[in-house]
């Protein structure tokens, strides 16, 4: 249990910090006001994806790794059930589809990213040990710290 616990913190900080990279490529503006140029366009990417991963994160890492773990034991109970191997994949990509309704898109999307992330993570076959788990942590707090700085840079830059 402790290898899975392992597997699905990295899972989380891989899929977290991915997400808000992608969000805020997506939704660059958290307002929903219009971006008129390219160069406000990344800024605003630049300047929203902190503030997705600091809101996203936690909830992935602790909503994300719990229902992660109720999806695949599940998906194993049915899969010995049936004696194949295939129900264990899909029934617990369904229950991941359906854990992630709980914010409709938003959450769907983040769910869907753990899931692939999750699977291929499990598909190499290593042993993840909680130290692993740990320093993976250092994912999403590399990609704030990478974004803020930027931030800080333009905004330096712009004062000027």
């Amino acid at each position: 249990m402790d290898k899975i616990i392992s597997r699905k913190i990295i899972s989380a900080s891989v899929s977290g910090s991915l997400f808000a990279i992608l969000l805020g490529l997506i939704v660059p503006n958290l307002f929903g006001e219009a971006v008129t140029s390219v160069p406000d366009y990344l800024f605003s990417f630049v300047e929203t994806t902190p503030v997705y991963l600091m809101y996203s994160f936690p909830a992935i890492l602790i909503y994300g790794v719990l229902t992660s773990i109720i999806s695949d034991k599940i998906g194993q109970f049915v899969s010995i059930k049936m004696g194949k191997g295939n129900p264990e994949i899909i029934m617990s990509g369904i229950l991941h589809v359906v854990f992630g309704l709980v914010l409709l898109f938003y959450s769907l999307g983040a769910s869907i990213l753990f899931f692939i992330t999750d699977r291929f993570l499990q598909k190499n076959n290593k042993d993840y040990k909680l130290v692993q788990a740990i320093k993976s942590l250092a994912i999403p707090l590399s990609v704030w710290l990478i974004f803020m700085g930027i931030v800080y840079i333009e905004q330096l830059l712009n004062v000027n």
